[in-house]
Protein backbone atom coordinates (compact mmCIF):
# COMPACT_ATOMS: atom_id res chain seq x y z
CA UNK A 1 0.00 0.00 0.00
CA UNK A 2 1.65 3.00 -1.19
CA UNK A 3 1.30 6.21 1.63
CA UNK A 4 2.16 9.82 0.99
CA UNK A 5 2.78 12.22 3.57
CA UNK A 6 3.14 15.77 3.12
CA UNK A 7 5.03 18.78 5.26
CA UNK A 8 5.85 22.16 4.90
CA UNK A 9 2.84 23.89 5.00
CA UNK A 10 2.73 26.93 7.46
CA UNK A 11 1.43 30.81 7.48
CA UNK A 12 3.66 32.65 5.50
CA UNK A 13 3.66 36.63 4.49
CA UNK A 14 2.41 37.72 1.20
CA UNK A 15 5.61 37.48 -1.10
CA UNK A 16 7.53 34.93 1.22
CA UNK A 17 8.68 31.38 0.28
CA UNK A 18 7.70 27.99 1.41
CA UNK A 19 9.30 24.64 0.62
CA UNK A 20 6.66 21.15 0.85
CA UNK A 21 7.58 17.92 0.89
CA UNK A 22 6.00 14.72 0.22
CA UNK A 23 7.90 11.61 1.30
CA UNK A 24 6.21 8.10 -0.45
CA UNK A 25 6.43 4.86 1.37
CA UNK A 26 5.60 1.12 0.35
CA UNK A 27 5.87 1.03 -3.31
CA UNK A 28 9.11 1.46 -5.83
CA UNK A 29 9.08 5.86 -6.17
CA UNK A 30 9.60 5.59 -9.86
CA UNK A 31 6.36 3.72 -10.60
CA UNK A 32 4.95 6.43 -10.09
CA UNK A 33 4.22 10.02 -11.84
CA UNK A 34 3.57 12.69 -9.03
CA UNK A 35 1.18 15.77 -8.55
CA UNK A 36 0.40 18.95 -6.18
CA UNK A 37 -2.91 19.86 -5.76
CA UNK A 38 -4.90 22.31 -3.59
CA UNK A 39 -8.09 23.13 -2.09
CA UNK A 40 -9.24 26.32 -0.53
CA UNK A 41 -12.27 26.96 1.88
CA UNK A 42 -15.03 26.93 -0.59
CA UNK A 43 -13.53 25.60 -3.79
CA UNK A 44 -13.39 22.15 -5.55
CA UNK A 45 -9.75 20.69 -5.64
CA UNK A 46 -7.20 22.19 -8.50
CA UNK A 47 -3.94 21.05 -10.03
CA UNK A 48 -1.01 22.96 -9.52
CA UNK A 49 1.82 20.87 -10.89
CA UNK A 50 3.23 17.47 -11.63
CA UNK A 51 6.87 15.61 -12.20
CA UNK A 52 6.82 12.37 -14.27
CA UNK A 53 8.52 9.35 -13.28
CA UNK A 54 12.06 10.31 -14.48
CA UNK A 55 11.85 14.14 -13.47
CA UNK A 56 12.50 15.18 -17.21
CA UNK A 57 8.61 16.58 -17.84
CA UNK A 58 7.05 19.05 -15.78
CA UNK A 59 3.79 20.52 -16.12
CA UNK A 60 2.17 23.11 -14.26
CA UNK A 61 -1.29 25.51 -13.33
CA UNK A 62 -1.01 29.00 -15.19
CA UNK A 63 -0.82 30.24 -11.06
CA UNK A 64 1.98 28.30 -10.51
CA UNK A 65 3.86 28.91 -13.61
CA UNK A 66 7.03 31.21 -12.88
CA UNK A 67 6.15 30.84 -9.27
CA UNK A 68 6.27 27.72 -8.12
CA UNK A 69 8.78 24.76 -8.85
CA UNK A 70 8.52 20.61 -8.53
CA UNK A 71 10.86 18.40 -8.18
CA UNK A 72 11.47 14.63 -7.23
CA UNK A 73 14.75 13.45 -5.09
CA UNK A 74 14.44 9.51 -6.16
CA UNK A 75 16.99 8.52 -3.22
CA UNK A 76 14.93 9.94 -0.43
CA UNK A 77 11.31 9.10 -2.15
CA UNK A 78 10.58 12.70 -1.83
CA UNK A 79 8.41 15.21 -3.80
CA UNK A 80 8.77 19.00 -3.27
CA UNK A 81 7.13 22.06 -4.10
CA UNK A 82 9.09 25.45 -4.62
CA UNK A 83 6.45 27.99 -3.93
CA UNK A 84 7.99 31.74 -4.11
CA UNK A 85 6.36 35.40 -4.58
CA UNK A 86 2.76 33.43 -2.08
CA UNK A 87 0.09 35.23 -2.83
CA UNK A 88 -2.98 35.30 -0.82
CA UNK A 89 -4.99 33.33 -3.25
CA UNK A 90 -2.35 30.80 -2.42
CA UNK A 91 -3.93 30.23 0.50
CA UNK A 92 -5.36 26.25 0.67
CA UNK A 93 -4.78 22.54 1.89
CA UNK A 94 -1.84 20.78 0.13
CA UNK A 95 -2.54 17.62 -1.42
CA UNK A 96 0.70 15.24 -2.71
CA UNK A 97 -0.73 12.09 -5.00
CA UNK A 98 0.67 9.69 -7.29
CA UNK A 99 -0.25 7.85 -10.02
CA UNK A 100 1.36 4.83 -12.12
CA UNK A 101 2.13 6.38 -15.52
CA UNK A 102 2.70 9.60 -17.31
CA UNK A 103 2.12 13.15 -15.76
CA UNK A 104 -1.54 14.47 -15.57
CA UNK A 105 -3.65 17.37 -14.73
CA UNK A 106 -6.87 15.48 -13.81
CA UNK A 107 -7.33 14.90 -10.34
CA UNK A 108 -9.58 11.58 -11.36
CA UNK A 109 -6.07 10.24 -12.90
CA UNK A 110 -4.45 9.69 -9.55
CA UNK A 111 -4.40 6.53 -7.57
CA UNK A 112 -3.01 7.62 -3.93
CA UNK A 113 -3.58 10.89 -1.95
CA UNK A 114 -1.67 12.19 1.15
CA UNK A 115 -3.48 13.58 3.95
CA UNK A 116 -2.75 17.12 2.78
CA UNK A 117 -0.31 19.89 4.66
CA UNK A 118 -2.10 23.59 5.08
CA UNK A 119 -0.43 27.04 3.21
CA UNK A 120 -1.68 29.86 5.10
CA UNK A 121 -0.44 33.29 3.18
CA UNK A 122 -1.62 36.07 5.36
CA UNK A 123 0.07 39.62 6.65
Amino acid sequence: QVQLAESGGELVQPGGSLRLSCVVSGDTFLRYAMGWFRQAPGKDREFVAAINIMARSTRYADSAKDRFTISRDTGKNTMSLQMNNLRPEDTAMYYCAARPGTTSSNMGDYVYWGQGTQVTVSS
